[in-house]
């Protein structure tokens, strides 16, 4: 296969959402599978390493990743019916502010594995980071490609999934100090240091050596901070939103396809917000194409 500039390790999840008064309705989801994803709805050459079942949830996510053009490194596991592989799946709650709350069905397993292609951007987060005994391979390939690739991070915190604070704390900040780009929520680093600031929080991840930390903060906007003293902030625009789910991560995709086409960090930026605002006024991870981006940066 042809060598896509991104490389994305991490999870697919089908996302359950429930509402009261209106039937479950069934999305393809996981924030690294969103993040790639919403790469490839950028024009971006995008792999994605992860574990699927050959299942229903399986079979959705897939085509829905193959619609955009993600490749999939490696093949979806047979199901065997008795207790074997499935694809993983959240129950997603929303409140009446469309913000979503989670309880997953989730496992990690991914074995030792090479990359079948070198990637020029290698991007991780979320479960598959931090969730054992999958983590061990995903660190062991960003410390085998870390100053080959530029890496990314979002640790898009799950509480419920992070066991201990301490230790959650630790394994977040490794990933950290593996990176180059890390992005987090105010609600992210409210969890994990809920006694600093998010400015402060960012500044002690930059201490941990990433060039570049950013920060979403919800109808609030967004700041980024640099190793060498560069700070830029975006403001969110009001919409209607019809749920958060996959915000944070259309955010990312766009701060990393406008980065590594060589936008400012403000610029940058306001990219990723858009991209963020225009998500959330849909139901699902469905983040911006190319050309609905551009004109709403234009309008």
């Amino acid at each position: 296969m042809t060598s896509p500039h991104f490389v994305v390790i991490g999870e697919c999840v089908a996302d359950v959402v429930r509402a009261d008064g209106a039937p479950d309705t069934v999305h393809p989801g996981g924030s690294p599978a969103n993040v790639a994803y919403g790469l490839a709805r950028l024009g971006e050459p995008v792999a994605l390493l992860t574990e699927l079942a050959d299942d229903p949830y399986g079979r959705l996510i897939r085509a829905h990743l193959e619609s955009a053009g993600v490749v999939l490194l490696r093949e979806p596991s047979a199901v065997d019916g008795d207790g074997g592989p499935r694809t993983p799946s959240a129950v997603v709650r929303l409140d009446a502010a469309g913000r979503a709350h989670y309880t997953f069905d989730i496992g990690w397993t991914l074995p030792a594995v090479e990359l079948p292609v070198p990637p020029g951007h290698l991007h991780i987060g979320s479960i598959a980071a931090v969730t054992e005994p999958g983590a061990a391979a995903v660190l062991e390939l960003v410390e085998r490609w870390r100053g080959r690739a530029v890496v990314s991070y979002d640790p898009n915190v799950r509480p419920a999934l992070m066991g201990g604070h301490a230790e959650a704390v630790r394994r977040v900040e490794r990933c950290v100090a593996l990176s180059d780009l890390v992005k987090a929520s105010d609600e992210d680093l409210g969890w994990l240091y809920p006694d600093r600031t998010p400015e402060e929080a960012a500044r002690h991840w930059l201490g941990l050596g990433p060039a570049t930390v950013a920060v979403t903060r919800g109808p609030a906007g967004a700041f980024a901070l640099t190793a060498d003293g560069h700070r830029a902030e975006a403001a969110a625009r009001p919409v209607r939103v019809a749920d958060t789910v996959g915000a944070g991560d259309a955010f990312t995709s766009a701060l990393l396809h406008a980065r590594r086409t060589g936008a400012d960090l403000a610029t940058a930026l306001t990219r990723a917000t858009t991209a963020a605002t225009l998500t959330v006024t849909r139901p699902g991870a469905t983040p911006p194409d190319t050309a609905e981006l551009t004109a709403a940066l234009r309008g």
